[in-house]
C-alpha cells in the first residue's frame, strides 16, 4: 500500500520539504512505493520577503513546472483539522469540497501571520505587507494619493513596528512617494517603533547605522510609544500625540499560523511549536513542523530559529528529508544552522549587512545593496524545473549562508 507524506503550505519551508522529501525517496529507489502531497491555496510560493517593494512583479512564481518535473502532488485548498489519533487532515478544496486524507507523516509549514491586537480602528485603517494581497492593496491605495489633493494627511506615511520588516518598508517610502506624487519638499514619513530607540532590534552598532539613514533620507522615527487608536484621519500615540495620514501600514509583529494550536504539545509565546533536534513535534505522533510553525535550536549556544526565510529554508530541507527517511530507512539529519546574517534594506541609501547573532556591522550601503539585491532576486526565489539540480541543492545538510 502507498505510503503518504502530506505537507501543509507552499512557501519557503514548504518548498524545500516537498522537494527533500522526494529528493529521499528517490535516493532510496522507493517512488512508487511513497507520494508527498503538498496542500496550499495554490501551487505558488509568495515572496514575501519582497512584499514591502516598489514593484510586485514576479512576487508569486508558479511552482507547478517545478513540482510536476519532481514527482509532487498539489492540491488547491488548505487544510482545516489535523487527527493526529487518525494520522488524517481534513482539507477543505478551493471547489468548496472537504476531503479526508490519511498520511503516514505530516509536515506543518504553513508559515505566520500577522499579529493585529485589539486596537480601535486598525482592522478598518490600516495597511500591511504580510502577504501579496495586502501588498496589492497597499501598492493601489498609494498609487491613489496622486488623485487626491495636497494635504498634510495624503503626504504623510506612518509605518508602525520598528522591526526588520517596518524599517525596510519605511525606507523604501521617500522615494516611493516621490515617483507617485513628485519632488515634494512636504512629504512626511514617519516609523513608531515600542523600542527605547529606533533600529533597537538590530542590536546598538547596527541601530547607530540604521539612525543615520533615517536622518539621511528624512524619515522621522518615534521611539518607546505604542500606537492607542485610528481613525480616518491618522493615528493617535500613547504620548497623546495625534498623526494625520491617510497612509498607516502596520508590521508589528507575527504570530505562527493558528493550525499549531491542533498540534500537541508546548509553544513559544508566537505560537510556536517547540521541535525537537529532527523537527518532530515532541507530542505528536508522525508530526514535523517546521518553518515559522518551529522554533528549534540552531546551534549549541542558547540561539533559536527566528520567522526568517533565511531559516525557513534550511529547516525544510531537514523536515522534508526527515519525514521520508523514516519511511525509506536513511538516517534522520539533526537540525543546526549555527551561522546567522541579517541583510537590512534601507531603500535608496543602501542596505546592511550583519553577522552574527550580536549582529555586527560588516559592510552597508551600496555594497550591502548588491548583496541585498541578489538574496532578493536569485537565491529566495525556487530552483528552475530541473529535477536533478533542485535534489542537488536539497539535502538537508546544505549550508544556506556561507
Amino acid at each position: 500500500m502507498t505510503k503518504r507524506i502530506i505537507i501543509a503550505g507552499s512557501g519557503f519551508a514548504g518548498l524545500w520539504a516537498a522537494i527533500s522529501a522526494q529528493r529521499a525517496i528517490t535516493l532510496a529507489d522507493q517512488e512508487s512505493d511513497i507520494e508527498v502531497l503538498m496542500v496550499s491555496p495554490s501551487p505558488h510560493l509568495a515572496i514575501r520577503p519582497r512584499l514591502y517593494e516598489q514593484s510586485l512583479e514576479n512576487m508569486n512564481p508558479d511552482l507547478s513546472p517545478l513540482l510536476n518535473a519532481i514527482g509532487v502532488k498539489h492540491i488547491a485548498g488548505i487544510v482545516e483539522y489535523i487527527d493526529e489519533n487518525k494520522q488524517e487532515v481534513q482539507i477543505k478544496e478551493s471547489d468548496g469540497k472537504n476531503t479526508i486524507i490519511a498520511y503516514d507523516r505530516f509536515i506543518l509549514a504553513t508559515g505566520s501571520t500577522a499579529f493585529l491586537p485589539n486596537i480601535p480602528g486598525l482592522f478598518q485603517y490600516a495597511f500591511n505587507v504580510s502577504d501579496l494581497a495586502g501588498a496589492k492593496e497597499l501598492e493601489q491605495h498609494l498609487k491613489g494619493l496622486a488623485q487626491k489633493p495636497f494635504s498634510t494627511a495624503r503626504n504623510t506615511v506612518v509605518v508602525v513596528g520598528g522591526g526588520l520588516t517596518g524599517i525596510e518598508t519605511v525606507t523604501e517610502m521617500p522615494e516611493r512617494l516621490r515617483n507617485i506624487l513628485g519632488s515634494n519638499d512636504n512629504l512626511r514619513i514617519v516609523l513608531i517603533d515600542s523600542s527605547k530607540e529606533i533600529g533597537n532590534a538590530m542590536g546598538n552598532t547596527a541601530a547607530t547605522v540604521v539612525q543615520e539613514a533615517f536622518t539621511e533620507m528624512g524619515i522621522e522615527g518615534k521611539a518607546n510609544v505604542v500606537v492607542t487608536a485610528l481613525d480616518s484621519s491618522g493615528v493617535t500615540l500613547s504620548n497623546g500625540e495625534k498623526i494625520e495620514s491617510d497612509t498607516i501600514i502596520w508590521t508589528a509583529g507575527m504570530r505562527a499560523h493558528p493550525l499549531t494550536a491542533q498540534i500537541s504539545g508546548e509553544k513559544d509565546h508566537l505560537g510556536r511549536v517547540l521541535g525537537d533536534s529532527f523537527l518532530h513535534a515532541p507530542a505528536a505522533k508522525n508530526i514535523f513542523v517546521t518553518g515559522d510553525t518551529v522554533k528549534a535550536a540552531t546551534d549549541e549556544h542558547g540561539n533559536f530559529t527566528v520567522m526568517s526565510c533565511q531559516h525557513a529554508l534550511s529547516l525544510g530541507r531537514v523536515a522534508g528529508h526527515n519525514a521520508a527517511a523514516e519511511l525509506v530507512g536513511l538516517p534522520s539529519h539533526a537540525y543546526s544552522q549555527p551561522k546567522y546574517v541579517t541583510c537590512l534594506d534601507l531603500g535608496a541609501w543602501g542596505a546592511l549587512f550583519t553577522e552574527g547573532w550580536d549582529r555586527q556591522v560588516r559592510i552597508v550601503r551600496d555594497e550591502a545593496k548588491k548583496v541585498k539585491q541578489e538574496i532578493n532576486t536569485v537565491w529566495i526565489y525556487p530552483p528552475a524545473p530541473d529535477r536533478e539540480a533542485a535534489f542537488a541543492i536539497a539535502n538537508p545538510d546544505y549550508i544556506i549562508v556561507q
